[in-house]
């Protein structure tokens, strides 16, 4: 691919038309053209609608004077940093030099304006150019364009782990602000650099408000820091309470929230993240355990170093030997639910071997009772289901110190990694973290939080005002979760409508004996015969459906010990119903096909779809 420029909002992409590997010189209607840049900017831009739409192109050569329409689509790839050209409705047996070169002209529309195309063909060097209209713009309405293209649909997408639109509160969070923002005693500090373990207010309502939904004795604010929600919050731990040096691998519970993988890398454990297989139970203790009595009496990478080289952690951190990385309830992707026993089983592994547990505890205030199809229209209030299964570091805390605690102090060997991005909103950025009175101030004590104070103070401080009122327990009651419950319902009556007759496992229950679920996602196994990589991408040029596959839940670097060929996560949480019914609908089509032996009817682009899904949670 060439290199690209933007020019007062013009895109020029040039795709090469590479042969060379076709002996009879001929492109046939599988072949497909894709063309990646970094276009982020423009496609965010609130002055532009979208890029360019439908264009046609002769492409022609010096062996043929034979020329043929080819339309193209160029779309907004799922991850907002790709442009792909689509090329319908092709026909067979179309010469092409080698060096024969198509060059899209792609110019950005504005919004309540119809696109203007320009598309141009650089024929190579002996090529002669056959009624090359380079100078025509054809502006298009879109009615026209569905006309000229009576294929093309709608983008479904059955990746993105966003909440839907209409589960953002607005108006709890206007109000909320505008209480903070007309008192001076409470606008005045939350509008200047935080204290080190965060909001105040919000520590003691969290506090009160942890301990109630998992009926334990409250914490104390001393064990509770705020963050900048889950992602930074991982970066920061990594920060203060790891040395590469020392710290001899990461443990990821598989099918892994595979975006968690980049954050231990940066960290610097690339090539060293490892994968524990999940069971019916959570995770397979028997294989970690194997796997840490494997790297006794050696280091990560080998030089068998013996202390931090890098960090000195005292006075107010530790580092430890090993991270583990778990979402113990309703994990993504899969769903499922750690069991009692097996969370108290894996604190007492961790103390054993001086591992920290990183817990993902962000859908525990996300589950209810499972309905069936014909309940899914119903829309009844679902309160909080007490007690919640107790987080990880409810059960490590009152277990005391270890030999691994430096004297004096208690770091504990689990924490809860919480945030409000899936219970208020994303945007607020704001979470935080529960362990011992000692790792709390340690978190605080990482040097971002020394010099800045805390991160999110206003965030807090607008999430303490709903917190406080009652307002946040009232919307998951009456809106978040009932909304989910719902979709849940709906999404899996199509699956079993859709997907049923080819065999398809799916979890209907996160926890293991008991009726309720919980999260954004559905975990398919596919059967024998289908592969999740080839389905989805299937699924994207034939359906223009978005679907992650199982391998890109694969924990990075060492996806061979854990895989997922047959696998798909499919999100409820995003689209409206219409929408995720169709989508759904559109997969079980792919799939008949993929059944009958048939190949791909339609083909509108291509789609690395495993490396596309890092675009979303």
């Amino acid at each position: 691919m060439k290199s690209y420029e933007h020019l007062h909002g013009v895109v020029f992409c040039d795709i090469d038309v590479d042969t060379s590997s076709l002996s009879s010189m001929t492109l046939n209607p599988l072949r497909r053209f894709s063309c990646k840049r970094p276009t982020h900017h423009l496609l965010q831009s609130p002055q532009y609608s979208r890029i360019a739409w439908l264009t046609s192109a002769q492409l022609f050569s010096r062996k043929s004077v034979t020329t043929s329409k080819f339309s193209f689509e160029a779309i907004r790839n799922i991850s907002g940093s790709e442009l792909k050209e689509k090329h319908m409705n092709s026909s067979p047996g179309i010469h092409l030099d080698k060096s024969t070169q198509l060059d899209i002209h792609l110019e950005v529309v504005s919004k309540n304006s119809h696109p203007v195309i320009n598309p141009r063909i650089q024929p190579g060097p002996s090529t002669s150019t056959i009624n090359n209209n380079q100078n025509n713009k054809t502006q298009l309405p879109s009615s026209k364009m569905e006309e000229q293209n009576p294929n093309s649909k709608k983008q479904i997408n059955l990746l993105r782990g966003w909440p839907s639109p209409s589960l953002l509160p607005n108006d709890l969070l206007s109000s909320g602000t505008q209480r903070l923002l007309s008192n001076p005693s409470i606008y005045i500090p939350a509008l200047q650099y935080g204290p080190d373990p965060g909001y105040l207010p919000l520590r003691e309502e969290l506090a009160a408000w942890l301990g109630k939904a998992y009926q334990v004795a409250s914490p104390t604010t001393e064990e509770i820091c705020i963050t900048g929600g889950a992602s930074q919050s991982i970066a920061n731990l990594l920060v203060s309470f790891t040395d590469p040096s020392y710290t001899k691998a990461v443990w990821c519970i598989a099918p892994c929230y595979f975006l968690a993988c980049p954050i231990f890398e940066d960290a610097g454990f690339r090539g060293r993240l490892r994968a524990v297989p999940e069971d019916g139970e959570g995770v397979d203790l028997e294989f970690l355990r194997k796997g840490l009595e494997g790297f006794e009496g050696t280091n990560g990478d080998g030089d068998g170093c013996e202390m931090p080289k890098y960090k000195d952690p005292s006075p107010d951190r530790k580092i430890y030997r090993h991270i583990i990385y778990a979402v113990p309830t309703c994990a993504n992707p899969s769903g499922k639910s750690m069991s009692l026993r097996r969370r108290q089983a894996l604190v007492n592994l961790a103390r054993e071997y001086d591992a920290l547990i990183i817990c993902d505890d962000v859908y525990d205030f996300l589950q209810w009772p499972v309905l069936s199809s014909s309940d899914a229209s119903k829309y009844s209030p679902v309160p909080t289901p007490y007690p919640l299964l107790p987080r990880l570091s409810d059960i490590d805390i009152p277990l005391g110190r270890t030999r691994f605690d430096p004297p004096g102090q208690h770091f504990g060997h689990a924490i809860s990694n919480g945030s409000f991005s899936k219970l208020v909103a994303p945007g607020l950025r704001t979470g935080w973290v529960h362990g011992t009175a000692d790792f709390a101030n340690g978190v605080a004590a990482t040097g971002a939080s020394r010099s800045g104070g805390a991160p999110s103070q206003l965030s807090a401080a607008i999430v303490h005002q709903i917190l406080a009122s009652g307002e946040l327990d009232h919307y998951l009651e009456h809106k978040v979760r009932p909304d989910l419950q719902s979709r849940h319902a709906i999404a899996t009556a199509a699956v079993k409508r859709e997907l049923g007759w080819a065999g398809i496992e799916l979890l209907e229950s996160s926890e293991r004996g008991k009726e309720t679920f919980g999260g954004y996602f559905l975990w398919l196994t596919l059967p024998e015969g289908f592969d999740g990589k080839e389905l989805a991408e299937r699924a994207l040029r034939e359906e223009n459906l978005i679907i992650a596959p199982g391998c890109s839940f694969e924990v990075a670097g060492h996806e061979e010990a854990v895989r997922f060929p047959r696998n798909l996560r499919l999100t409820y949480s995003w689209l409206d119903e219409a929408d995720l019914v169709e989508g759904i609908e559109r997969l079980g089509a792919v799939m008949r096909r993929m059944a009958a032996g048939e190949k791909e009817s339609l083909v509108i682009g291509s789609q690395q779809v495993e490396g596309a899904a890092a675009a979303f949670k």
